[in-house]
């Protein structure tokens, strides 16, 4: 599941800290790249059903720590 952060909503080193405290989860893998105007995470697990569980956790831990330190990167 591709999941697009857009750069005025997310921090890029909040979505840092959040794919590092996922990296643990077994048989999932995150790729991480980057446009002008998102951070771009590809999420892919043993299932599409888990792709989107853990997806849709990942970006709601991305926002709030995006939300802790102040908003997005400047």
């Amino acid at each position: 599941m591709r999941l697009q952060f857009h750069r005025t909503l997310y921090a890029g080193t909040a979505i840092d800290a959040a794919l590092g405290r996922f990296a643990h989860l077994a048989n999932t893998r995150f790729d991480r790249s980057e446009t002008p105007e998102y951070f771009v995470v590809e999420v892919s697990a043993s299932s599409p059903a888990r792709s989107r569980a853990v997806a849709h956790e990942l970006a709601n831990f991305a926002l709030g720590l995006t939300i802790e330190q102040g908003g997005p990167d400047r």
